[in-house]
């Protein structure tokens, strides 16, 4: 039995060689460039890494084909924000029913509104309403009408061939209403610095 065993192990140690410097044990026959291939055990973190991996496959798999799990179905997500996107919108279009074209006048949406003005239109129109790329918006002369629903009308749908916007998508209709009111009730008859030439009809 010694005898046999000795055998055996003679030809498994036939298979590798030993690097004399390090002691490392190295596979016969395996050089590539120079590189020689190392018989050595992978390290205790990439193999329990490894370990690791292979668990959370088997229990992502059981999530989504056994117990149907909502947070890993695309499908059941894409339905979720699609339901979630439709009741906004729904409670929108009803808003929208009894929304109406109206200056305001109140503190509040005046404020709301100057607000708007100098984060969006000041940029083209300058803060006090004088006109820079955009008409000055403080004199008697409108390109498109001095009625609010004129204005509102330009901020909504824009002018494109003179360079004004649509706010539709980016202002909310009480944003843009308040925007608007703003406009006539603060701007409109005061004084600006560098004031733009008239432009449009006097009204």
């Amino acid at each position: 039995m010694a005898t046999d065993e000795n055998k055996n192990s003679n030809l498994h140690n036939e298979d590798y060689e030993y690097d004399t410097l390090t002691n490392d044990r190295l596979i016969k026959g395996h050089n590539y460039d120079g590189i020689r291939e190392l018989d050595n055990a992978l390290p205790p973190w990439w193999v329990w890494l490894f370990y690791l991996t292979i668990a959370f496959a088997i229990i992502y798999s059981i999530r989504l084909f056994v117990f149907d799990a909502d947070d890993l179905v695309q499908a059941k997500e894409f339905n979720k924000e699609m339901a979630a996107y439709h009741a906004k919108h729904a409670k929108s279009e009803k808003a929208d029913a009894n929304f109406k074209i109206a200056l305001l006048t109140d503190d509040a949406s005046l404020a709301e509104g100057q607000k708007t003005w100098e984060s969006i239109c000041a940029a083209c129109h300058l803060k006090d309403g004088g006109g820079l790329v955009g008409p000055n918006m403080t004199d008697n002369y409108w390109i498109h009408g001095n009625k609010v629903q004129d204005l509102y009308k330009v901020v909504t749908n824009g002018v494109i061939e003179k360079g004004m916007l649509s706010y539709k998508q980016q202002l909310t209709d009480k944003q843009r209403l308040e925007v608007v009111s703003y406009i006539l009730e603060k701007l409109h008859g005061t004084t600006p610095a560098n004031p733009k030439a008239p432009q449009g009809d006097k009204y």
